[in-house]
């Protein structure tokens, strides 16, 4: 597979797109809810990708749209939710830093619902990541009260969803290509967060207020940038240089985050960056061949 220019251009890109998806839900609570944040990101997501799925409907079975329906909802619409709800009263950085578990829970719901096998590799990965993960909540002592730590719960939560779905999809949906799920599953669940972003009262807003249009935009570009457009461009790094190379975006994605908490002044330290790196040894270790 090519590692050329344009697929290093294309990884760094998708590094800060998705990396800079923190920030983006912390400027979209600034006026809106988490509910509204979070439906309009799935809602942008599925019109930007309508196209794609109202071609992709009539080549995907009958039998195979409610998974890939519940595909939609485990790996986007769900933990939209969750991450907005933890971003009331956590960092950015932080929730981006705790995101980078995914892998680890790939593994971990791998083993115990899809019949994984779990290697050696793989146990001392997962026990690195866990032990990165503990010393961050150790080191940072405003999480030790009781509403912070079930925001830090929601991120949890979220990328335990990730990775179930990772084993679903490749379980049940191995022969349908990437794109078609994609863009289907966020076509499907936009339609079902738009009735609750018109639950939400978000129509009845105002907005001629400029906090709500900013909000809103902010909500917006996470959903066409950080969700749709992301989408299309990963899964061309995948065709141009493979899925190993691809998923190291892995290990970008939460120091561009961690770079945005900087910018707008979060409370991050040497402490928080180490226990990240920790925490990306343990994914890079549990995901590593055994002739490493």
């Amino acid at each position: 597979m090519r590692r050329d220019l344009l697929s290093w251009s294309i990884f760094v890109a998708l590094s800060f797109i998705w990396g800079s998806s923190f920030i983006l839900m912390k400027l979209g609570l600034h006026r809106l809810t988490p509910y509204q944040v979070a439906a309009i990101r799935i809602v942008s997501s599925g019109l930007v990708l309508s196209p794609i799925a109202t071609r992709s409907l009539r080549k995907i079975p009958k039998q195979k749209l409610l998974i890939v329906f519940l595909s939609g909802s485990l790996g986007n619409l769900i933990p939209a939710f969750l991450f907005c709800l933890a971003e009331q009263r956590i960092d950015s950085a932080l929730t981006g830093t705790i995101n980078c578990l995914t892998p680890i829970f790939v593994i971990v719901t791998g083993t115990l619902f899809f019949n994984l096998q779990t290697s050696f590799n793989k146990i001392i990965g997962v026990v690195i990541a866990f032990l990165g993960t503990t010393l961050l909540f150790i080191g940072k002592s405003h999480l030790h009260g009781y509403n912070e730590m079930i925001d830090v719960g929601y991120v949890v939560f979220a990328t335990i969803l990730y990775g179930f779905n990772v084993n679903m999809v490749h379980r049940q949906l191995k022969n349908i290509p990437s794109m078609q799920i994609a863009s289907v599953a966020l076509f499907l669940n936009g339609l079902l967060a738009f009735v609750i972003l018109f639950c939400t009262g978000y129509f009845n807003l105002s907005f001629s207020d400029k906090d709500v249009l900013l909000s809103t935009g902010a909500a917006a570009v996470l959903g066409t940038f950080g969700t749709a457009i992301a989408t299309i461009i990963f899964y061309i790094l995948i065709k141009r240089a493979g899925a190993v190379f691809s998923s190291l975006v892995t290990y970008g994605m939460p120091f561009i985050a961690i770079f945005w908490g900087f910018v707008v002044g979060e409370d991050i330290g040497w402490a928080q960056i180490s226990c990240l790196v920790l925490i990306l040894i343990g994914v890079y270790w549990a995901n590593r061949n055994r002739s490493d």
